[in-house]
């Protein structure tokens, strides 16, 4: 029992501490926040008096109505989950939470996108509008797609852009090219007598990404 209340008395001091490391007078509603993660960068909407809007994946609304568990941090292993089922929601969590020990960017896309924003009051008006689960897509609906759409009316995300951008470059490539040519061309060797239709399949994909390199 003695250990058990040294071990709460830790995890709030922690707690306390990550807190203080965010000066929330530096954020007002309606700003867009973004912290970097491994892979990729999160975003959020401030709501004020240390509330962030975001869009996350999480398998836990589909399995269970407790708000109280669902209100939990979400732990990598509900997030993939979540990535993997196409389940998220747009939830509010504090500051520190949101941004998980990372550094935080404010407005960092109005910089990048043309389009003015939107007034702040009615960014977080738009934002808290939306909360509640959400079918998730990694390319097609992600936490960037809901923060441009709440700031500056439209729903698209850069990172996605980037992401096609350089898929695109790969597969469109000459090498990729004499790639599906050389394994269409062993396929064809190595299986003896093959229809028509795989010879002009294969003949075919390999001309579409030689035109398109």
């Amino acid at each position: 029992m003695f250990l058990f209340q040294i071990f709460n008395m830790f995890f709030a001091a922690s707690k306390k501490e990550e807190e203080s490391k965010y000066d929330l007078s530096l954020y007002k509603p309606g700003d867009l926040l973004e912290v970097p993660r491994t892979l990729f960068t999160h975003f959020g909407i401030y709501l004020g008096d240390n509330r962030v809007a975001h869009l996350i994946p999480d398998i836990l609304p589909a399995m269970t109505k407790d708000r109280k568990t669902i209100g939990k941090m979400v732990t990598n292993n509900r997030l993939i989950m979540g990535v993997i089922t196409k389940t998220a929601s747009v939830r509010v969590d504090t500051v520190a939470d949101f941004a998980y020990g990372s550094e935080i960017l404010i407005n960092h896309m109005d910089s990048v996108c043309k389009q003015v924003p939107l007034d702040g009051d009615e960014v977080a008006r738009r934002a808290e509008k939306l909360l509640g689960s959400v079918t998730y897509s990694l390319l097609w609906y992600n936490c960037e797609h809901y923060v441009m759409y709440c700031r500056y009316g439209m729903a698209i995300s850069y990172q996605t852009y980037q992401f096609c951008t350089a898929v695109r470059k790969v597969v469109c490539s000459r090498m990729c090219a004499y790639l599906t040519a050389m394994l269409g061309m062993m396929g064809l060797w190595y299986g003896g007598c093959v229809a028509p239709c795989t010879m002009l399949l294969t003949v075919l994909l390999s001309f579409t990404i030689w035109m398109a390199a």
